[in-house]
């Protein structure tokens, strides 16, 4: 019973975090004159956000099956999926920012209130750090986590391959809400105007590889700890 408090607490956090992110960019956008509509459409299509929120999602029902059910018997096959497909996103983005982009600030935070600095910061480190620790946890600890079969890694990839071809078409039909081009992609990576298309589906294709490795380990680790039992 205690990991379904565990996972309460922890999708309070998490919705925490994607609100204080929100209010940051509401002010922000206030205060730069950008068009708020483009801005919070933009913010709901980074993919932190979205992982964040699916994982809320996730845990909250995970959470409720458990309470509607207090038996010790396994989740169900739809449940351990839908916690598979949302713990390879958010602990990849908790490596990715921790490694790689930690440290790097954002231009216009230096003009930030006090309580937006906050704000941001909270959103920093609760959806970077505080949630891909609490799912690696889950994934390692949780009692009644059911086995996946390895059919399940076509599952666990398909999110991110579909919030990529959604980026990438998306990312020419919008403009940067600050004027400065015709198009916005929520990483520059992805940004074919910067390196061409070549980059930035060399991007995705090694993105994509990293979630078939953490499909791969997700999967194993489950079908391990049910074998010990």
């Amino acid at each position: 019973m205690r990991w379904v408090w565990f996972r309460i607490a922890v999708a309070g956090i998490a919705s925490s975090g994607v609100i204080a992110g929100l209010l940051v960019n509401i002010d922000r956008a206030m205060r730069t004159g950008e068009d708020r509509s483009d801005v919070l459409a933009n913010y709901f299509s980074l993919f932190t956000i979205v992982s964040s929120i699916l994982s809320v999602v996730v845990l909250a029902i995970a959470a409720r099956w458990s309470l509607r059910h207090p038996a010790p018997s396994r989740e169900p096959i739809g449940i351990a999926l839908a916690l598979a497909a949302v713990t390879g996103p958010v602990i990849l983005l908790g490596i990715v920012f921790n490694v790689l982009l930690r440290g790097d600030p954002a231009p216009i935070a230096a003009t930030d209130p006090g309580w937006v600095s906050f704000m941001d910061q909270w959103a920093t480190e609760t959806l970077h750090v505080v949630l891909p620790i609490a799912f690696v946890i889950d994934l390692l600890f949780a009692s009644r986590r059911r086995a996946l079969p390895w059919w399940s890694l076509a599952v666990i990839v398909s999110y991110p391959l579909g919030w990529a071809v959604y980026t990438m078409v998306r990312g020419e039909r919008v403009a940067n809400p600050d004027g400065s081009a015709a198009w916005w992609y929520p990483y520059g990576f992805l940004d074919p105007h910067i390196a061409g298309y070549g980059s930035a589906l060399g991007y995705i294709a090694g993105i994509l590889a990293a979630f078939v490795l953490l499909g791969v380990a997700i999967i194993g680790i489950g079908r391990a700890r049910e074998r010990r039992g």
